[in-house]
């Protein structure tokens, strides 16, 4: 799977699959304009380039995905379930994607988490760096910051010439963040730091040095227009995106147009729901205690969870969760054997959001999965609400999830198993979805634990409410405990998350910054958990009207074989899956 322009995929002899062909082509063209997409992938082509930041750069990623869509529209309609399935998937995914970009969302990219930059860097710490070559790649690229950076800037000039602006708090965060990176390493900048790890001869030295020094003076550049230009420019620019822009945003995100008053409604019902569950919770982890007194205590104390002191002593005990996990779980609710096994925890670089996060394997797996912990503010790490989160990030999260689907990327196309194609809320929603499962297989019997399960479970509900809240400016209930009768403003929805989330201050205000910055993304976690759930216990009430026997884990097998769907499919199609152990050898068989 190293070869960009190849792409061997074994079939039954004489199958025709045209519509998989087609979207591995679109993934090729895709990838020579984008080489972190590549790399992301596994393909080495390309690994000395950036992708082209430029309005230019932009409306060729457009042209490709109209070309792919006509060329799909000449096809005949498929019977085969894959093809159905990834002709329903390109469809979908790359008309929202020409609808976001014709919008004006990539001239007014200036965000923490999901932007250009955080892209950038991130593709740095997955490149192979075992010996001199892999470094000298890594120069070669460091050179190529400053133009990449001069494209980024170029479409937010277009932005601003069209009046198109991120929200000055976000502009803020970003140059915070290149501040930070800027004075990483000493002072030498992120860049420097990272490439003096390397142990080279004098002429691949010599590169990083000056290629890392170049990368720093374009972060100083501008991290300086942004603050002394584009920011006073964006003055006056609202928070909330609206419902044209936030109905965009949602079906790029989630694969779905949503029902922005029942999503509210329901997302208030979770809430609900979840904090009645935590009272009691709380009760157990400190007899007479409130949430906010045991998650208080739990932080300082760690209870019967326990505190890891230093960022490598928290980066072993989570690696230690997900080997003992996979052990666990393995050969009685999911196949956890072979290349699913590997998955690493790192430690996450200096100026990351919040947040923790995970990284997917290449195709061909030389690089591994990956889970990434933040710094914490003090180096001390509460496992109560660590536990969970690693189930989410690792294991039976995230990495079961992609790594299931880089298995199949041989069989399906590259498009439905890895994230070029996938819905966000389809990975955000089984990530959610495992945590719960883990609940209910009885892995949170201690009552600090459970508490950071329910916690996580709030966090997602919290999101519900104040992403859609905030964008279009929703009225907040009168039973709410903040701004009862009012509508919602982002000083309100940083002090109701504050209220009702723990992880303290730094996550509060990261959070808040995450779904002004990415509006509809934060909704799909329960969004996608509840079709998950949904389709589970649709599969399982056919079974049983059958007089079948449903088989949990033989569901799971068939359901992480499909590759990625968006929520307008993942229901239906999760709904009628097989649930025996043979039905679903069948299945993936052909």
């Amino acid at each position: 799977m190293n070869d960009i322009t190849s792409i061997d995929r074994p079939g039954p002899t004489g199958t025709a699959r045209p519509v998989t062909d087609l979207a591995d082509d679109h993934v090729r063209r895709l990838a020579e304009l984008d080489p972190i997409l590549a790399g992301d992938l596994g393909w080495p082509q390309g690994q000395d380039r950036l992708p082209d930041l430029s309005p230019d750069g932009t409306a060729a990623v457009v042209a490709t995905c109209r070309e792919t869509l006509d060329r799909l529209a000449a096809l005949p309609a498929p019977d085969d379930p894959d093809e159905r399935r990834c002709a329903r998937l390109l469809t979908e995914r790359l008309g929202a994607r020409i609808a976001h970009a014709e919008s004006g969302e990539p001239l007014r990219d200036v965000q923490e988490l999901f932007g250009p930059l955080a892209t950038i860097r991130t593709a740095f710490t997955l490149m192979p760096v075992s010996d001199e070559s892999g470094w000298a790649t890594v120069a070669a690229r460091m050179g190529r910051v400053p133009e990449a950076l001069d494209g980024y800037r170029a479409s937010l000039a277009e932005g601003s010439r069209r009046g198109l602006f991120a929200a000055p708090r976000q502009v803020v965060r970003v140059t915070e963040q290149l501040d930070a990176w800027i004075a990483d390493a000493g002072g030498r900048g992120w860049f420097a730091g990272f490439a003096g790890q390397a142990e080279v001869g004098a002429g691949v030295r010599a590169d990083l040095d000056r290629n890392a020094a170049a990368a720093a003076a374009a972060l100083h550049g501008l991290r300086d227009w942004l603050r002394a230009e584009y920011l006073p420019a964006a003055d006056g620019t609202p928070d909330g995106v609206g419902a044209d822009r936030y109905r965009i945003a949602s079906r790029f995100w989630n694969g779905a147009d949503i029902d922005p008053a029942e999503v509210y409604d329901w997302g208030w019902s979770e809430f609900r729901r979840l904090h009645a569950e935590m009272a009691v919770e709380a009760g157990r982890v400190l007899p007479g205690a409130g949430i906010r007194e045991a998650m208080a205590f739990l932080d300082d104390d760690g209870g019967s969870t326990g505190v890891v002191e230093g960022g490598e002593n928290a980066r072993r005990h989570l690696q230690q969760i997900m080997d003992d996990t996979i052990a666990e779980l393995d050969g009685r609710h999911f196949d956890l054997s072979g290349r699913l096994r590997d998955v690493e925890s790192r430690l996450a670089p200096t100026g990351s959001a919040a947040a923790p996060y995970y990284t997917p394997p290449s195709l061909d797996f030389s690089r591994p999965g990956r889970t990434w912990l933040p710094a914490s503010p003090d180096d001390r790490y509460p496992l109560w609400d660590l536990i969970s989160t690693w189930y989410h990030e690792g294991v039976p999260g995230h990495h079961l999830q992609l790594a299931s689907w880089a298995l199949r990327s041989s069989e399906l196309s590259t498009f439905q198993t890895s994230l070029v194609g996938a819905v966000s809320a389809d990975v955000e929603g089984w990530a959610l979805y495992a945590e719960r499962l883990m609940d209910e297989l009885g892995h949170h019997t201690d009552p600090g634990s459970r508490l950071g399960y329910l916690n996580a479970q709030m966090m997602r509900a919290v999101r519900v409410v104040i992403d859609l809240g905030m964008h279009l400016s929703l009225p907040i209930p009168a039973d709410s405990p903040v701004g009862a009768g009012l509508r919602w403003t982002p000083e309100l929805g940083r002090e109701f998350f504050g209220r009702h989330v723990g992880g303290g201050d730094a996550l509060a205000d990261s959070e808040l910054l995450r779904y002004l910055g990415g509006p509809g993304q934060a909704i799909g976690y329960k969004l996608g958990e509840r079709a998950w759930l949904t389709g589970r216990e649709r599969a399982r009430a056919a079974h049983l009207a059958r007089g079948e026997r449903f088989d949990l884990a033989a569901w799971h097998a068939a359901a992480l074989a499909q590759g990625t769907l968006g929520l307008d499919d993942l229901v239906p199609e999760l709904a009628v899956l097989p649930a025996s152990r043979s039905d679903v050898a069948d299945s993936t068989a052909s």
